[in-house]
């Protein structure tokens, strides 16, 4: 067993409680982590690869060759960096400035304008530690941590023992599930589980806001009034209620005013405060977000020109690929041949590809150049921001000769 603690950067939360044991190079055993994170964490200890039309190259060359297809771009675009440390994602930002390129992440087809109203200070929001010793009422709204973000009850917000919540779940903590569906995590809730149908979100919210403020709260798909008023009253009584918002409530709602203000009635009507964070996953999509945004005032959907930064929801990569705007993408540390529908993988494949990741996926596979890189947490370090907005700092588990996302963006940049 090694003597010291890592950060697991499996997930948002950057536990920073992990301890590994390792054998020829590599790690054996994984203490204290998730399933996420174990499996995550054992990750590492391969050759560097760099490839080239599909084939073995030479890391300069494959340098050469990806800052010739930039070069020759008119429009690129720059995608992913959610799973890369703060340092890396601002020297893409420099890149970014460098080419007038496009810049976007999975935020923007994500968590994006939850995190953006955040920084904008439109809610009320606090910690995971705060969480943990004072929280006493959490709202997992849209959201499935167990599966998710499997330490997240169990470090953060229903389980633990907190410097204020020594008596913990039993008989401190309140646990409400809101979705569409029983979830792991709405079991775990029990009877303090409320299922609404598909799309159902903003009348349950406007119908909350009357139970809190003292009305008859009713739902056109007529949720029983009790109910309503129940869960009114659960709110009401928080003397520190956290909602974790996760995919399922943002893709429900028409834009974030409901929410907003049904927060904002909370800490009008509640005994105590409530406060929203949202469950961000990837383990530095936040830190994206705040980086850009102390950059450039947004937090996904930039498009750089002459030093200027223009925002729209055309800079996406979605629209942006659907329009066929860009000729070239650098994709670091993400997989959207996998993951965006097919119609957008078709335009994608229609230009070259630049991929940087540790993995080896679809998109790296059918990159014209691709990079290896360090698994970041276990064979590099660097810093992150937890899906609260903390930054953790973190240091490598392992030695590699696989170089970091950062590296690679350098010695790109200096080949234009």
């Amino acid at each position: 067993m090694e003597g010291n603690y890592y950060v697991c950067t499996g997930c948002g939360l950057l536990c920073d409680d992990i301890e590994v044991e390792l054998e020829k190079d590599s790690v054996s055993k994984v203490y204290t982590a998730c399933r996420v994170g174990v499996a995550h964490m054992k990750e590492g200890s391969r050759e560097a690869v760099s490839r080239v039309d599909g084939k073995p190259a030479e890391e300069a060359a494959a340098i050469e060759k990806a800052a010739e297809i930039l070069k020759n771009a008119k429009n690129p675009l720059i995608f992913g960096l959610g799973t890369s440390t703060n340092e890396a994602q601002k020297k893409a930002l420099e890149l970014a400035k460098k080419l007038n390129a496009t810049l976007d992440d999975t935020s923007s087809f994500c968590l994006g304008p939850v995190v953006e109203a955040l920084l904008q200070e439109k809610f009320n929001t606090c910690t995971l530690d705060d969480v943990r010793h004072k929280g006493d009422v959490m709202v997992f709204w849209g959201a499935d941590p167990s599966d998710s973000h499997p330490r997240h009850l169990s470090k953060f917000s229903y389980f633990p023992r907190g410097e204020q919540k020594q008596k913990g779940w039993e008989e401190e903590r309140t646990a409400i599930a809101i979705d569409i569906r029983k979830s792991h995590t709405a079991k775990i809730c029990g009877s303090n589980f409320f299922q609404i149908p598909p799309g159902g979100d903003t009348e349950f919210i406007n119908a909350l806001i009357d139970g809190v403020s003292g009305k008859l709260p009713k739902t056109s798909y007529k949720f029983p009034p009790k109910r309503l008023l129940e869960l009114s009253n659960m709110l009401k009584g928080a003397k520190f209620g956290t909602i974790f918002m996760g995919l399922g409530l943002l893709y429900s709602l028409d834009d974030l005013d409901p929410i907003i203000r049904l927060v904002e009635v909370l800490n009008e009507k509640a005994k105590g405060e409530f406060h929203l964070i949202p469950m961000v996953g990837h383990y530095n999509m936040r830190g994206f977000n705040e980086n850009l945004f102390a950059e450039t005032g947004y937090v996904n959907c930039v498009k750089f020109e002459n030093g200027e930064a223009k925002h729209g929801p055309e800079y996406s990569t979605v629209e942006a690929l659907k329009a066929k705007a860009v000729d070239a993408v650098l994709i670091i540390g993400s997989d959207p041949l996998a993951s965006l529908p097919h119609s957008i993988v078709k335009n994608l494949l229609d230009i070259p590809i630049i991929s940087i990741d540790p993995c080896e996926t679809l998109t790296s596979r059918k990159a014209k150049v691709h990079f290896s890189t360090a698994v970041t947490g276990v064979e590099c370090g660097g810093s992150a921001t937890r899906m609260d907005g903390v930054e953790v700092k973190f240091d490598p588990i392992l030695e590699t000769k696989r170089p970091t996302d950062e590296e690679i963006l350098t010695k790109i940049m200096e080949a234009l």
